[in-house]
């Protein structure tokens, strides 16, 4: 009896190890079922974001056409404004993505403490619209009587890439995309877990993981030091 009763805590050691370790499974499995099709995605424009200015890979089926649009008279007064009418001329299905104003502000090659007033350059307004498959950016001059609108369109794999960098993208998109680096968190952490109980190789897989961490860090600081 009493032999029993002392293997009984070692023995509900190990089933709560167990159940842990059973969770642990079930649960990296289904965040990597979560995962699988943002993974592939970002995999596959990873790759091509990674190697294109090592190897000058140009984004193919990208066009660009430039383009002078004439403002009414008088025009938009303030950004939101000029925003709308863009919107409602382009007949664009979206606010823009981007919206940023530069206030006037001194010329570069005006000389200091020269002139009284110095020559200015005139408030910008420049705006992004479109999606990951077609960006449409217009700048303005305050002042000007045209905006300067520069439309690209892109092909497949440069779609794919804007999608990885959350080019043009709304808030859910990269919300989504949260849920994706959450889950690449989560599926790290409960990998090495599931290694370190159900592998015994312990000593090895400890090499392995500290030259990892070692060529990780050292790749990364190597730039920084030249």
């Amino acid at each position: 009896m009493a032999d029993t009763a002392a293997l009984r805590p070692a023995s509900m050691k190990v089933n709560r190890r167990l159940t842990f370790v059973r969770w642990v499974r079930k649960t990296h499995g289904w965040f990597g079922l979560w995962g699988a099709l943002l993974g592939l995605m970002m995999g596959i424009s990873g790759v091509w974001l990674n190697h294109r200015a090592t190897l000058k890979l140009e984004l193919p089926a990208q066009t660009q056409m430039n383009a002078q649009l004439a403002l009414p008279d008088p025009a938009p007064a303030t950004a939101p404004a000029m925003a709308a009418w863009l919107q409602q001329t382009l007949k664009l299905d979206r606010a823009p993505a981007q919206q940023r104003v530069e206030k006037a502000r001194p010329v570069p090659w005006a000389e200091k403490g020269g002139a009284e007033k110095p020559l200015m350059t005139p408030e910008r307004w420049f705006f992004v619209f479109g999606g990951p498959n077609r960006v449409v950016q217009v700048e303005y001059f305050a002042g000007n009587k045209s905006a300067h609108v520069r439309t690209t369109s892109n092909g497949f794999i440069a779609t794919l890439t804007n999608l990885h960098k959350g080019t043009t993208m709304p808030v859910p998109w990269i919300l989504l995309i949260d849920t994706m680096a959450g889950s690449l968190i989560f599926l790290s952490i409960s990998g090495l877990i599931l290694w370190w109980e159900t592998n015994r190789r312990r000593r090895l897989g400890i090499a392995i993981f500290g030259v990892s961490v070692l060529a990780t860090v050292g790749l990364a600081v190597w730039p920084m030091q030249t």
